[in-house]
């Protein structure tokens, strides 16, 4: 199972937030900016909250019913003069890199550079159980920092 939730993950993330050219999905909580993406048997949803800063969560269901994984999420603009467009126009290529070095696959690779900006991701773990950081520069100066954590959901 964790290979078929690994590749789902990354397809998931590719038809999700990080690609500028999906919509959202209907908001499923007051505030929350949602997307879900489907295939036979798995379902991933993203419901997050803010812009700038923000918190969310993301859950892959079984049979669209079972929770069998997740991640929570919390990140943190520093740089007050970038606006939400501006950090999605940092954050969202790096995030479609998902899956493309050998980190597991729950945010972007360890590193990616975009013109001004280099993004890095972080990570302790594995699939099952993971904690990572994820951080922004532009010009090298530190303008965003997230950190992450989840893995296996069992009852």
């Amino acid at each position: 199972m964790n290979q078929e939730l690994i590749n789902f993950l990354i397809k998931a993330k590719k038809q999700t937030y990080a690609n500028e050219n999906i919509k959202k999905s209907e908001s499923t909580r007051l505030g929350s900016n949602d997307y879900e993406y489907s295939d036979e048997n798995l379902t991933y949803h993203d419901s997050y909250f803010g812009g700038t800063n923000f918190m969310g969560e993301e859950v892959i269901y079984e049979k669209k019913e079972i929770p069998i994984w997740g991640m929570n999420y919390y990140g943190v603009t520093l740089d007050n003069s970038l606006s939400e467009e501006a950090m999605d126009k940092a954050l969202r290529p790096a995030l479609m890199k998902v899956g493309e070095d050998d980190l597991i696959p729950v945010r972007g690779p360890k590193e990616y550079i975009n013109g001004e900006y280099k993004y890095t991701f972080n990570c302790v773990g594995d699939i099952n159980y993971f904690e990572g950081e994820e951080t922004i520069y532009k010009n090298n100066i530190k303008i965003y920092n997230l950190k992450c954590h989840g893995g296996i959901i069992k009852k």
